[in-house]
C-alpha cells in the first residue's frame, strides 16, 4: 500500500513531505534506536515516541517508509528541516503508538499484504 493511501486512511498528518508513492508493507514499534537498526525493514512504517534527530538518521539509514510521531509529540522544527532535507517523511498521530499500530495492522492485513 502507499505512503499516502496509508497516510490518509489512519488520518496522519503530514509534518514532511516524503515519496508519497513509496510502499508500507508492515509497521514497526521501538522507541529503541538500535532495535529500529536490528530489526526495521525498509518498507517499514515507524511507530515511536522518540523525536529527535537520530530519529531521521536511523530512518534514513535504515530507508523505512516514514516515521509516525504518536500522541500529538511534535518534532521540533530543526528535526522536521533536518527530516526535509534527508527526504523522510515524517508524519503525527494523535493517538497513542497502540492505538496507531492496530489501526496499521488492519489496514495492512486487509488489504492482503
Amino acid at each position: 500500500m502507499r505512503l499516502a493511501e496509508v497516510q490518509m486512511a489512519l488520518g496522519l498528518e503530514s509534518l514532511t513531505p516524503g515519496d508519497s508513492d513509496r510502499q508500507v508493507s508492515w509497521g514497526f514499534c521501538s522507541d529503541l534506536l538500535s532495535d529500529v537498526l536490528a530489526h526495521a525493514r525498509p518498507q517499514d512504517l515507524w511507530i515511536t515516541h522518540q523525536r529527535h534527530l537520530n530519529v531521521v538518521a536511523v530512518a534514513k539509514l535504515q530507508g523505512i517508509a516514514g516515521v509516525v510521531c504518536v500522541r500529538g509529540l511534535r518534532p521540533s522544527p530543526e528535526v522536521l528541516a533536518k527530516a526535509r532535507e534527508e527526504g523522510v517523511a515524517i508524519m503525527l498521530a494523535a493517538e497513542d503508538a497502540f492505538e496507531v499500530a492496530g489501526k496499521l495492522y488492519r489496514l495492512l492485513t486487509s488489504a492482503g499484504r
